[in-house]
């Protein structure tokens, strides 16, 4: 019934060029809206005044007709850029050979994610917003970017957990934080770079399972998980990064749709965080039509008016323009809180720089000799490398020098436009495996063996021919968007098909056995892991254009791997324990726990693991300490200005030495384990991380791991979160290494609170 947000995502052509209001000699010059002096709320103002009442419904929508007699262009609202500028309604790639016919193509954000590297984002972000600039300079893409997807990556069956930075909150909150001061030109700046939109607010994680849909999915959600776990990225992202627009999501949240809900879009977003009326909300896309799925709104001139009245500014869809002519001529809303919805959309494109003049915008200048530069390719490569995380290794990798013939098989070996996954662009080159060791001076030979989801075995005995030749044998499979995409969850987390037939055939001939293991979400490892004849399981997410030369570098040795796990790899039987539905993450009766924090069973691999091919170890400098009294951090805290939960507890220093023989970067998790505050007590909880890079063999380097009071405090049940005395743990390293016990001294001191649901019963 609806236009959907999945199934026009990877269209190429936009609905019209994009072009600049006439500020000199249009129907615009000399109103306050050009004029640069004036606030971006007061032009915004100014321009809204002068519309007509059908005028201001005809621009609700994300596709903006704008207002002709005024001077005012067409404006598509939507624009993507998840991990390089990307198609969709509101950008535009010009032919093949042409300019503007590609853009750097990074890899997913689950891949970049697990590099756990704060300043690589903010370049990637850097480059995709620079690109996305010079796309708009040519009339190819708009100012405004649906991305990036920051719901937590709850439950390993969810469809879109690719697109997100992992299932850890405080990682997720550190990713989005750079990302968005890479994408918007820094925190807060008076002139935004692009305007990036965090999504999807709030609870967003089912497509379609078991025939629960997201268009009508109700998300029962605790206070205490809404505060704890769903919600840190977003806060993160509108009160820390200031991000210029935030999507409401498909999904209710306890009985209200998210696009209708003013706790969620008034209380929370514009009250608790300061979400201010230079940024606006966008609905997902048909969203407010889905008021009726959820039996919240009558008709269509109901939902169009408890969207607006809610705060939903945008419509990703018609229903706004459609329905709020009836809407207000039935008194459901006001002509007012219209303009107010349209004041904050174009206050954002006066940060933009939209009505100013191109000679004072340096954004403006960018052009294609801006795309895909040198240092663009360079940094996609660092980022799929960065991010390649190795699980098993028995010793075979890196691959030694007396090997020369490689058999390539499975659905990834000779992988392209596969490695892109989701909400993709269209890169200027890609490349495979396979092509990555023909480069790099093997002997390979291709064979598909089996196809991702194939029962067929009439592959299999050309795959075992391949093999009993080679002197060593890499398998490429795992899971593609054929098997996890928007609109698709998995029932099951099994390599799925008869790829682990095959695997386990090859790995009975003897020979060194490499598992490349892509997509995003995780498949169960258990029977590869146990095998002894599988040398080495090597998970490679959505590496994207060079892609294949990242796997085979650390193949090959060229570089030593150090990314890090940032999902959970439970066991196939997780799928049984408890239903996506089930929204909390605690461990009860009906539910074995979520996320590494919660889970009470035995991973398959470990949020965090990741191998390499020297031994680092690790030892915290100085003396910590260890004691420290509460009511001394809160006033430290307080004198310091700014939100008390990010005030610093402590920075340990941790000094990391290079025992072995290769240079590699290395990543230093910190976790903390506490019995103190509200049970149930969660395993451990990350507080802290940093990549150190380039370690010499036998070298030494520094990791400063600094820890919030925010990361130390625990959440109740009423979402306030608390200083406990009690004792702690500083946990280093998957598996754990180090430890340092500390406890806190004092009284309980509450650093944060949580507004109250208005709604709540």
């Amino acid at each position: 019934m609806l236009a959907t947000f999945f199934t026009i995502v990877g269209l190429t052509g936009a609905a019209h060029a994009y072009s600049f209001p006439d500020c000199v000699g249009g129907p615009l010059a000399n109103t306050t809206v050009c004029d640069t002096t004036a606030t971006a709320t007061a032009r915004a103002q100014a321009l809204i005044a002068m519309f007509t009442t059908d005028e201001l419904i005809n621009n609700t929508v994300n596709m903006s007709p704008g207002v002709p007699r005024l001077g005012l262009p067409a404006y598509n609202w939507w624009s993507e850029a998840l991990h390089g500028v990307a198609g969709s309604p509101g950008v535009s790639f010009a032919p093949a050979g042409q300019n503007f016919s590609f853009a750097t193509s990074f890899p997913e954000p689950i891949l970049m994610s697990a590099a756990f590297d704060d300043e690589l984002i903010k370049e990637v972000a850097t480059i995709i917003s620079t690109e996305a600039r010079a796309f708009n300079n040519a009339e190819r893409a708009g100012l405004d970017y649906f991305t990036p997807n920051i719901n937590p990556f709850r439950d390993p069956r969810w469809g879109r957990g690719q697109e997100t930075p992992g299932e850890d909150p405080f990682r997720i909150s550190q990713y989005v934080l750079n990302l968005i001061d890479g994408l918007q030109g820094g925190i807060n700046p008076p002139l935004f770079k692009i305007a990036a939109d965090c999504k999807h607010f709030a609870g967003y994680d089912i497509e379609n399972w078991m025939g629960n849909e997201r268009f009508s999915f109700n998300a029962i959600i605790s206070t205490q998980d809404l505060s704890s776990f769903y919600l840190p990225p977003f806060q993160s992202c509108v009160r820390d990064a200031r991000v210029g627009s935030v999507m409401c999501s498909y999904n209710a949240v306890n009985g209200i749709p998210s696009c209708a809900d003013t706790y969620l879009l008034q209380t929370i977003l514009r009250d608790h965080w300061g979400f201010d009326d230079n940024r606006w909300v966008t609905s997902d896309c048909d969203a407010i039509a889905n008021f009726i799925d959820h039996k919240f709104s009558p008709d269509l001139p109901h939902a169009a008016a408890s969207g607006i009245i809610a705060g939903t500014d945008v419509d990703c869809g018609t229903t706004y323009s459609n329905n709020l002519g009836a809407a207000v001529n039935m008194s459901l809303v006001k002509v007012s809180q219209i303009q107010a919805a349209l004041t904050r959309q174009y206050a954002s494109l006066t940060r933009l720089g939209y009505f100013d003049p191109p000679a004072s915008q340096p954004y403006r200048q960018l052009s294609w000799a801006d795309v895909n530069t040198p240092n663009a390719q360079k940094l996609a490569y660092t980022a799929a490398v960065e991010g390649i995380t190795l699980l098993k290794n028995n010793g075979v990798l890196p691959l030694a020098s007396s090997i020369k013939k490689l058999a390539f098989i499975g659905p990834w070996a000779n992988a392209t436009k596969q490695m892109q996954g989701n909400y993709q662009g269209t890169a200027p080159f890609l490349i495979s495996p396979f092509a990555a060791a023909q480069t790099a001076g093997f002997t390979a030979t291709l064979t598909a063996g089996t196809s991702i989801n194939s029962n067929s075995t009439s592959g299999f005995a050309a795959a075992i021919a391949a093999a009993k030749v080679a002197d060593t044998v890499i398998y490429a499979g795992g899971i593609d968007d054929s098997i996890e995409a928007e609109a698709m969850d998995r029932d099951t987390i099994v390599w799925p098909g008869n790829q682990l037939d095959l695997i386990a055939q090859l790995a009975a001939l003897g020979k060194p056995l490499v598992v490349l293991q892509f997509g995003g979400g995780q498949v169960d490892d258990a029977a590869l892991k146990s095998n002894p004849n599988v040398s080495a399981i090597m998970w490679g997410g959505y590496p994207s254009q060079s892609g294949g030369t990242a796997v085979m570098d650390i193949i090959s040795g060229k570089v030593s791997p150090a990314g890090r796990l940032p999902t959970t790899q439970y066991p196939a039987s997780y799928v049984d324990a408890v239903p996506m539905t089930d929204m909390s993450l605690r461990p009860s009766a009906t539910n074995p726990g979520r996320t590494y924090k919660w889970y009470t069973g035995t991973p398959t691999y470990e949020f965090g693991t990741g191998l390499s091919y020297t031994t680092f170890s690790l030892a915290l400098s100085g003396r910590p300490a260890s004691s420290y009294n509460i009511q001394t951090l809160v006033k430290a805290g307080q004198a310091a200005g700014g939100p008390l939960d990010l005030a610093v507890f402590d920075t340990f220093q941790v000094a990391v030495s290079n025992k072995g023989k290769v240079a590699s970067d290395y990543v230093v998790l910190g976790f903390v384990k506490t019995t103190a505050g509200p049970a149930p007590f969660p395993n451990k909880e990350l507080v802290s991380y940093a990549r150190v890079k380039g370690v010499g063999a036998g070298q030494s380097a520094t990791a400063s791991l600094k820890v919030t009071l925010g990361s130390i405090a625990r959440v109740g049940d009423d979402g306030s979160a608390s200083l406990y005395p009690g004792d702690y743990t500083l946990l280093l390293d998957v598996p754990t290494g180090v430890t340092h016990s500390f406890r806190l001294t004092g009284t309980q001191a509450q650093i944060t609170q949580w507004p109250a649901d208005p709604n709540a019963s």
